[in-house]
Formats: C-alpha cells, sequence, structure tokens
C-alpha cells in the first residue's frame, strides 16, 4: 500500500511542477521564445510561480488550445491599464506577502495610484509607467538585485527610457534633460563613482511607486531628508520668507534640480557667483556674502599653508600625526561653516572659522617646530659626519705612524 501512495505522491507532483507554457514556448523562436528564457532569472520562479499565475490558463494540459482555453481563466496578454491591478492580486496581499517577504510593503497599487503616472493611467493614457516599465516583465529580480533595473546605480537609465524621450515628454510640456543632469551632479558622482549607494537616485527625492515631482513648497523638504542642518539654518535666515513669498524654493534657487553640481566658496560671489543672480554689487547683502565668503577662504589659505609646511616635514621624516589631527578639525570647522552660511548669518559663521584658525595655527607652528627639528637633526649629522671622518683620518694616521716606527728598525739593521 505505502508504495502505491508513494507512487501517486510523485506523480501528483511532477503534475504540479509541470508547465507547459514554459516548455512549449523554450521549443518556440525569436519573441514567443524570449519570456521563456527570461523566466529563467525571475524572482517569481525562483519562489514557485509560474506563467499563469499571471496569465491564467492550465500549465499541465498538454493540448494548446485546452492550456490557453479562456474557460480555465486564460488572459494572453495583459493590457497596460490592467497590469497594476494584476501585479496587486499578490503585491496588496498581506498574507501573501509575509510568506515570502516579510518586510515587502504591500501599499504599493495605493501608492501608485496618487502618482502622476497612476492618475494618467487611471485617464487612459498608456504611455506612462506600470510596474513592468521600472521592474521588467518575465526577468524581475530583487529591487538589492545589482541587475535589477531599479538597482541605484540602474534605476537613472531605467527612468531615461522615458524621461530621456524628447518626442515622448514634449506631449506632457517636460524637459527631457533631467537624467543626463542627474549624471553631471554630485549625487550622481556619489552614487556611481564612489559606490556610495545611499546617495540620492530619481526614486529618493521623487518617490517611486507614489513617484510625484516635488512641488515648490516641498522641494526643501526633500532636500532636508538628507540636508538636515542645511534646512534649519536655512528655515532662520532672511531668505526664507523672501523665497516664501515669492513662491521659490531656496535648495533650487542656489544649487538647482537635478544638475547639482559641486558647492564651492565661489558660489558667494556677486560676479559669476550664485548670490549675483539675485543681487548687486555694493549692496549690504552683497556685503554680507563678501563677508562670508572672505572668511571661508581665509581658513581655506590657512589649512593649505599649515598642511604644505605639515607635508615637508612629514617628508623630511619627522613625526607630525598630532598636528595632522588638528588639522583635520580645523577641516571639520570649515565643513561645519559651509553648512552654517545657509543662515547668512556672518557672526554664526565666524565662530566656526575661529575655532579652525586656532587648529590651523596650531597645526602650522607644530609644523614649523617640525622643520626646526628637522634643521638640528641634520646638523647634528653634519657634526657627526666631520666627527666620524676625524676619528677615521687620525685612526689612518695612526696606522701610518705604526706602520712607519716598525718598517725603521729592519732598514737600520739591513745598512
Amino acid at each position: 500500500m505505502r508504495p502505491i501512495i508513494a507512487v501517486l505522491l510523485l506523480a501528483a507532483a511532477a503534475a504540479w511542477a509541470q508547465d507547459t507554457c514554459l516548455e512549449c514556448h523554450e521549443a518556440l523562436e525569436g519573441d514567443l521564445q524570449a519570456p521563456a528564457k527570461a523566466f529563467a532569472d525571475d524572482i517569481h520562479r525562483e519562489r514557485g510561480f509560474g506563467c499563469a499565475d499571471c496569465h491564467g490558463g492550465d500549465p499541465t494540459a498538454m493540448d494548446p488550445e485546452e492550456a490557453m482555453s479562456p474557460a480555465k481563466g486564460f488572459r494572453g496578454a495583459i493590457r497596460r491599464r490592467r497590469i497594476p491591478e494584476l501585479c496587486a492580486r499578490c503585491h496588496s496581499n498581506p498574507g501573501l506577502m509575509h510568506r515570502y517577504d516579510p518586510q515587502q510593503r504591500v501599499d504599493q497599487l495605493a501608492q501608485y495610484r496618487t502618482s502622476v503616472h497612476g492618475k494618467r493611467l487611471a485617464a487612459g493614457d498608456e504611455n506612462v509607467a506600470t510596474c513592468v516599465d521600472c521592474h521588467s516583465v518575465h526577468d524581475i529580480r530583487k529591487v538589492k538585485d545589482p541587475l535589477s533595473p531599479v538597482y541605484p546605480l540602474r534605476i537613472v537609465v531605467t527612468c531615461a527610457r522615458c524621461h530621456a524621450d524628447e518626442k515622448l515628454m514634449a506631449k506632457y510640456n517636460l524637459w527631457a534633460t533631467q537624467p543626463e543632469d542627474y549624471k553631471a551632479s554630485v549625487h550622481w558622482k556619489a552614487l556611481a563613482e564612489r559606490g556610495d549607494l545611499s546617495a540620492p537616485s530619481c526614486a529618493s527625492c521623487h518617490g517611486n511607486h507614489g513617484a510625484t515631482p516635488p512641488q515648490v513648497s516641498s522641494v526643501a523638504a526633500v532636500c532636508g531628508l538628507c540636508h538636515v542642518l542645511q534646512e534649519q539654518f536655512f528655515d532662520k535666515s532672511p531668505h526664507y520668507e523672501a523665497f516664501t513669498e515669492l513662491g521659490l524654493s531656496g535648495c533650487v534657487v542656489c544649487h538647482g534640480n537635478h544638475r547639482i553640481e559641486h558647492p564651492t566658496d565661489k558660489m558667494l560671489s556677486i560676479e559669476g557667483g550664485v548670490c549675483g543672480k539675485c543681487h548687486e554689487a555694493g549692496t549690504p547683502a552683497a556685503e554680507i556674502a563678501g563677508r562670508i565668503q572672505g572668511l571661508l577662504q581665509r581658513l581655506s589659505g590657512e589649512m593649505e599653508r599649515a598642511r604644505a609646511i605639515l607635508d615637508e616635514a612629514r617628508t623630511a621624516g619627522i613625526e607630525v600625526s598630532e598636528a595632522e589631527i588638528q588639522l583635520v578639525q580645523a577641516r571639520d570647522n570649515l565643513l561645519k561653516a559651509r553648512v552654517t552660511v545657509h543662515s547668512f548669518d556672518v557672526e554664526a559663521v565666524r565662530k566656526d572659522i575661529d575655532e579652525g584658525l586656532k587648529m590651523a595655527a596650531t597645526a602650522y607652528e607644530a609644523g614649523v617646530d617640525a622643520l626646526k627639528e628637522r634643521d638640528r637633526r641634520r646638523l647634528g649629522l653634519v657634526f657627526s659626519l666631520v666627527a666620524i671622518a676625524v676619528t677615521i683620518i687620525g685612526l689612518w694616521l695612526a696606522i701610518r705612524s705604526r706602520e712607519q716606527q716598525t718598517a725603521a728598525p729592519t732598514d737600520a739593521g739591513r745598512g
């Protein structure tokens, strides 16, 4: 009896595992074969799901007509406007998702419906992005998979498929330069060049399923998620009220949005700088900007001076590690001052700068002392070499004298 039960269980397991959809499509060519080949790397197949879970039908039937019978729920190709709801059958089911990924959110569909993409799709615009446009179709991977199209290093390419398409973007009166602008930004450099996966990508600022372009009133809040101190200083600055009244976002006015380049102290210049876009030379605001820029440049200069002398001392073999620490602390104060700049309070910036100047001066003095030590060592080395040379000459003369004294009696005997 037991062998019969075992055979039946094995037969049932084989029937359950059978997927005639894959078997058939793998034997075809071109576009009909591609989904089956791609599905080999799909996370859903890895978790035990098959073609019928999305497309319906009977994956155990050997007859194609029976396998693709509407009577057995066969849906075939999914219409674009139906894709979010289809994916949500599982991804909005807390019980099901908890079984496979307890940390997975189950409100993606609700979020998507609030997004620009979701609203336009609901209005009948099928050009907008749906789940498959971002996550792929038959070869969907985990978000953390480096080959996933929504992996931080790949997401800009994914978004660019639409947002770099000039003809498509023209229908929505949008620029198509955002992806390229982003690739020139400090955020992309941190992500791509330094490998910092926490650096902002498209989804960091715009959201993912609930993708919504930040409005003017919310840009600062978006930037403030990472740049907390800058936001706090700016909110207390005179610019905050002025920009709010004009309906402007301070972050974008000074730094841009997608093409956020590395900020420098030159931004405070009236001529060729950011401040010059709004303020004219000779005005009180221009004077404040100039004073702040001068403070920053002074500390930068003192740090460079200290750095140069410490490098010279270290090259000479003098220990300057403690002075290096002072210089690092001076740099920290310079960074703090550059954050405090967002308050546009000269005295607040000066406080950070003065602390940094003290540390830079200490580092410089340590460098001076180190070079004096180098000179003392060199002088001592010269004296040592002279003493050694004198000793060697003395020894040589003594040996020569001894040799001459030894040779003299021998010569006398011969005479």
